[in-house]
Formats: C-alpha cells, sequence, structure tokens
C-alpha cells in the first residue's frame, strides 16, 4: 500500500515537474521570440483622418508600433513617400466672389478662410498668398499657394513600406494639379493695326509688341482672344488691318484660340479675310465665331483636354462683318442659334462658354477716364438683360468680347457675367479706358470651372502690353465692382 503511495507520489511529480517546465520554455523561451502585433497610435488627428485610417490601412499587420501624426506644409513634397506620408488634404484661403483683394499675407491666414480645395468653386475668390517676398497662386504650379496637409507615418520602416504597399491609390485624396487642370486665358480686343503697323515698321520687329506679356500668357493650356483685323500687305497708319508679320505676336503669346466675331475683320475685304483664316489654320490655331462662310462661322468650338469638356460658342450681334451666305465673315447671333448651339453643348454634358460681340459701348472717347462704361451700358441699352438672357438659356458662363474698355462683371443666377474685356493689343493709348484689359485666368478640372482669376492689363504710347501690378490690379478691380447691376 505505501509502494502505490510512493509511486502516485513520483508520477505526481513527473506531471508537475513536466508543467513547470512547459511554462518555462512557454514564458522565457516562445514569449522572447515571438514579437507582440504592433499597434496604430493616433496623434492629434480628426475624425476624418482617422476614419481614412480605419477603412484603408487599419488591417495592415504590424510589427512595431507606428504613429500616425498630421504635418502641414506651405510647400507641397516632391516625393511623399521619402517623408513617410500621404497627402491628406489642401487647404486653400479664399474670399467674396466680390472682394476685390486679390492675395493674403501667411501670417494672415486663419482657418474661418481656409477650404479644402476639394470644395473650392468659382463663386469662391482663390487668394494668393504673400510669403517671403513672394507670391504664390496654386494654379500656378499647384506646389505652392495652399496649406498641404500630410498624414506622417513614424516607426518601423518595415511597417511603413507594408502600409504603403497596402494602400490603395484609388482610394487615395484626389486633387487638382498640372496633368488634370485645364487651364484657359480668355482675353478680348486684339487688332494689330494702324498705330502699331507704324510703330511696326519703326522698330522692324513684330516681337516687340508681345515682349512683356508672352512668357505669361503662353504657360497656359490654351490661351484666347478675339482678333479684329485680318492679315494684309495693304496695312497701313489708317486701316484696321495687320501685316502679315505680326503674326509673331500671336504666336510669341502661345494663341490657341481665336475668336473671328470682331465687325473688322472685313475692312481688308473678303480675300485677306480667307487667307488669314488659312494662316490660322497653318499655325494650329482653333477658329470660334467666325469663317471663310455661314456655315463654317457657325460651327462651336470643342475643347476635349484633361477629362474636361467645353464647348466654346461666339457669335456677332454688333455693327457689321458677320456672314449670312458663301462669303467670310463672323458668326451672327440668332435666337434660334444660341438655343439649339446650347441645347446640343447640354445633350453632351459640356461646360459652355459663351462669347458676344456686342454693340460698343463708345462713352470711352474721351480724356479724363469716363466711367460709363464700366457699367456695361452700349448704344443698343439692353447690354446686361442680354448677357444675362444667354445665361437663362444655359450657358454657364457669358464674356463680351467686343469692348475695347473693360466692363463690370457678376454672378447673376449664380453663374458668371464679364460685360467687356477691354483692349489686349491696340493702339487707342489717347484714352485711358481703353489702354486697359482684362484676362481672364479660367481653371477646369474634372469638366467643372473651378475657378477664374482676372488679371489686368495696360499698355501706354509704347504700344507694349504688360501686366498691372498688385496696388493696381486692386484698385481697377473695385472701380468695376463699382459698377455691378443691382
Amino acid at each position: 500500500m505505501q509502494r502505490n503511495r510512493r509511486i502516485i507520489f513520483i508520477i505526481t511529480g513527473v506531471i508537475l515537474l513536466t508543467i513547470i517546465i512547459v511554462l518555462i520554455l512557454y514564458f522565457f523561451i516562445f514569449q522572447h521570440t515571438v514579437t507582440p502585433p504592433g499597434q496604430y497610435i493616433f496623434q492629434d488627428l480628426s475624425d476624418a483622418q482617422i476614419s481614412f485610417i480605419n477603412d484603408n490601412i487599419s488591417n495592415t499587420e504590424l510589427k512595431h508600433d507606428v504613429t500616425i501624426s498630421q504635418t502641414t506644409t506651405i510647400q507641397k513634397y516632391q516625393n511623399p513617400e521619402n517623408q513617410n506620408s500621404i497627402l491628406f488634404d489642401i487647404k486653400v484661403p479664399i474670399t467674396d466672389f466680390y472682394n476685390p483683394k486679390a492675395s493674403i499675407k501667411m501670417d494672415d491666414i486663419t482657418d474661418d478662410i481656409l477650404i479644402s480645395i476639394s470644395d473650392l468653386n468659382y463663386t469662391n475668390k482663390l487668394l494668393t498668398i504673400e510669403s517671403d517676398s513672394q507670391s504664390h497662386y496654386y494654379f500656378d504650379d499647384f506646389q505652392s499657394g495652399a496649406i498641404f496637409i500630410y498624414l506622417t507615418f513614424s516607426g518601423d520602416e518595415e511597417d511603413i513600406n507594408n502600409i504603403f504597399q497596402a494602400i490603395n491609390s484609388s482610394s487615395l485624396p484626389d486633387f487638382p494639379d498640372q496633368s488634370t487642370t485645364l487651364s484657359l486665358a480668355q482675353t478680348g480686343v486684339t487688332a494689330l493695326s494702324r498705330n502699331m503697323t507704324t510703330k511696326l515698321n519703326s522698330v522692324g520687329d513684330a516681337h516687340y509688341f508681345a515682349t512683356k506679356i508672352a512668357t505669361y500668357l503662353s504657360h497656359f493650356d490654351l490661351a484666347h482672344t478675339s482678333n479684329e483685323a485680318s492679315f494684309s500687305t495693304s496695312a497701313n497708319s489708317t486701316n484696321i488691318c495687320s501685316l502679315p508679320q505680326m503674326i509673331d505676336v500671336l504666336t510669341d503669346i502661345g494663341l490657341d484660340i481665336v475668336e473671328l466675331t470682331g465687325n473688322h475683320n472685313l475692312d481688308c475685304g473678303a480675300q485677306a479675310a480667307i487667307e488669314t483664316y488659312n494662316v490660322y489654320t497653318e499655325h494650329n490655331i482653333k477658329t470660334v465665331g467666325g469663317g471663310i462662310n455661314a456655315d463654317s462661322a457657325a460651327v462651336p468650338l470643342k475643347i476635349d483636354l484633361k477629362d474636361n469638356q467645353i464647348t466654346m460658342l461666339a457669335y456677332n450681334l454688333s455693327t457689321g462683318g458677320y456672314t449670312l451666305d458663301d462669303t467670310p465673315g463672323a458668326n451672327f447671333y440668332t435666337e434660334e442659334k444660341a438655343i439649339q448651339d446650347i441645347a446640343n453643348a447640354k445633350a453632351e454634358n459640356n461646360f459652355i462658354i459663351v462669347d458676344i460681340q456686342y454693340y460698343e459701348c463708345n462713352n470711352y472717347d474721351n480724356t479724363v477716364d469716363d466711367r460709363s462704361c464700366d457699367y456695361a451700358d452700349s448704344s443698343a441699352g439692353n447690354q446686361i438683360e442680354f448677357f444675362r438672357h444667354l445665361i437663362d438659356l444655359g450657358a454657364d458662363i457669358v464674356v463680351g468680347t467686343a469692348a475695347h474698355q473693360p466692363q463690370t462683371f457678376e454672378l447673376y443666377q449664380n453663374k458668371p457675367i464679364y460685360y467687356g474685356l477691354g483692349n489686349l493689343f491696340f493702339d487707342q493709348a489717347w484714352w485711358p479706358g481703353t489702354t486697359r484689359s482684362l484676362i481672364l485666368e479660367n481653371y477646369f478640372y474634372k469638366g467643372k470651372l473651378l475657378q477664374t482669376r482676372i488679371t489686368p492689363t495696360i499698355y501706354d504710347q509704347n504700344l507694349q502690353v504688360e501686366l498691372m501690378n498688385n496696388a493696381e490690379t486692386i484698385t481697377f478691380v473695385t472701380r468695376l465692382l463699382e459698377a455691378r447691376p443691382n
């Protein structure tokens, strides 16, 4: 009996010893060779940022803890992965559409004027950021002019590499950049004629006229102007005709679209107008609003670039220069034509720009800088009503391209109207009002107009166009805003 107890005691001891040995092996061997899974540590992140992480990378297995924090910069990272970062948002400073202010100092930016660029639209006014004695406008280079917000990962490099590999590119936020944003510069009247012809004969080089503005205009994806003068060797100091070498002015500014709605394109004769049309074709410059006959003049310009589809329509409702038959000239406006053109563009889901050569305001012929034309008052007396009517027909933006003096602008039915852009290139340096123009910098993204920046220009007796400086811009835009319709 005692012997049996001894055997049971030995067996029990062996079992207990085995259990102890197993526990020792588990705690001192296995636990020392198997690393527990790592965790994500959120450091002052917003709910939206945490939600993004949980939706996209929380299932990535970590060996060590990874800390995720927010990093903000005023200069976009060239290679975010080198900083172990993901671009989460881009915040931009804005103001009201009607605020003449165009810029803000970096130190004056507050949270209440910052919005995500995903929420930007043309009814906001995007501000230029002044920093380090430099101006930064987001759409100039897409690398500055904004607050770039990144999610930054800190921890083991292998874990971070696994996180980046696990991120589906389609889940990352999508922001407008150089490859997806279409820039279109719309300008006003160009008429490389009369005193410009005299000046050309003096300086001997047509490049002279665009010297101060060529680099600026040529950097846009598309540049537009309404050229009212045909090329002809008979150009002189009194007619509105351009010497053939004046084409250099247009190529210098990188012209892509020439509008032919002007009422002077036939001043040099029908043959010159046809030959001018052919010159544009030879230089790969698209035409709109005019042609070698009524049918070609009426063809809309379709723009399909960077996933943006735009229809540009251009009409002449003015003192002449249009065609109704097989002769060259401008596209004459009719209500039926406009209704059908706009309906066709809408059926294609295109953004619709309507340019109109309207009856001119003639109160600029003075030397005291009369402001009458600022108010979009023309000899026809119903300029505002007519332009607004084009919005009612379905246009997304309406631009007046006849005015030799810049006119006011507004939002009507939440759509922009620019009543007159003034003279880009012309010789009317004797009247203050006709030496100025507005350039509309239009930026399109995914078929929508994100922003239009107004950039005024000016020229003097030297007939070289240049950009107004910031102070001049604010003063002049303020003046035009004071004239906007009620």
